[in-house]
């Protein structure tokens, strides 16, 4: 098997979750099976999640836990990030990060663009794995939200800076989770993060 250089970000703002216990245990499967792993918490990470302008004329620069999350970017072959859903969206702590951080010159290029007039990526030759928990049941996500979150997060985050594909684990039911259920998750993330898929 060939080994990957892989980047988790724990998108949960708290300090323990269910989301870091699910990061931490793709890390682990992922490291004992060989990959070279770097995890981030968003909880220890301090910046100013609001841009706090109208474009892109004025920068406000990067923090250094930014540049730091930017730097093992650019350094991981596959980028995986945990979060849960809240109302509908992501938390905003995380929405800030992508806000914040993923800026043209380093992750896309607006000088560049393809036949429709969309920017090129810049963080292409990288795979992704989305962990989603949620309360949503996963038909109602599919039939009634139309996926719109996690289309978000996969065409028009990840998928805009050139991370593709990037894979969906849906978890649900997550506030109240049945007996064993927790335990089922975890054994799913860890077969992925040996296969680092």
């Amino acid at each position: 098997m060939t080994t990957k250089r892989i980047f988790i970000l724990n998108g949960h703002p708290a300090e323990t979750s269910l989301n870091r216990t699910l990061a931490e245990s793709y890390a682990q499967a992922a490291r004992a099976a060989g990959h070279d792993v770097r995890l981030t918490n968003l909880h220890d990470l301090d910046f100013d999640l609001d841009f706090g302008f109208a474009g892109y004329d004025n920068l406000k620069p990067l923090e250094p836990h930014l540049e730091q999350v930017l730097d093992d970017i650019e350094w991981s072959e596959h980028v995986v990030v945990t979060t849960p859903m809240w109302w509908g969206g992501l938390p905003a702590k995380l929405k800030g990060f992508f806000d914040r951080a993923l800026l043209p010159g380093r992750t896309f290029n607006t000088r560049e663009t393809d036949w429709m007039g969309m920017p090129t990526p810049m963080l292409g030759g990288r795979t992704g794995r989305v962990i989603v928990t949620s309360d949503t049941p996963g038909w109602f996500m599919r039939w009634i939200y139309r996926n719109a979150m996690l289309r978000q997060l996969r065409d028009q985050i990840l998928g805009f800076i050139g991370i593709k594909p990037a894979r969906i684990t849906y978890f649900s039911g997550a506030s109240h989770p049945k007996a064993g259920v927790v335990e089922r998750w975890i054994d799913e993330v860890q077969r992925r993060g040996a296969a680092a898929t």
